[in-house]
């Protein structure tokens, strides 16, 4: 859904910083689906997003929210990242 126009799956009770570090996952995301983006990008994307959402099932429903309007998967972007060892990821589709 290149360019697309919709929102954020975000959480009102997050601080700038919080919001700042979920948003620059769901960005990275796009950019592997788009244009391609590091590896080392990526992790440390999530690693930020892990400290601030911490719960499996609520990272889940994050994710969810978020393909619905993107039609982007988090988890195969990180899980990708996590298992090729090359320096740049361009998901496919």
């Amino acid at each position: 859904m290149a360019g697309g126009n919709y929102a954020y799956p975000l959480d009102s009770g997050w601080s700038t910083e919080e919001l700042i570090a979920v948003t620059n996952l769901y960005q990275v995301v796009e950019d592997a689906y788009e244009i391609g983006v590091s590896r080392s990008k990526i992790l440390k994307a999530y690693a930020d997003f892990k400290k601030v959402v911490s719960s499996k099932a609520f990272e889940k429903q994050l994710s969810r929210q978020f393909a619905k309007v993107s039609g982007y998967e988090i988890y195969q972007v990180v899980r990708r990242a996590q298992t090729d060892e090359s320096s740049k990821i361009k998901m496919e589709g």
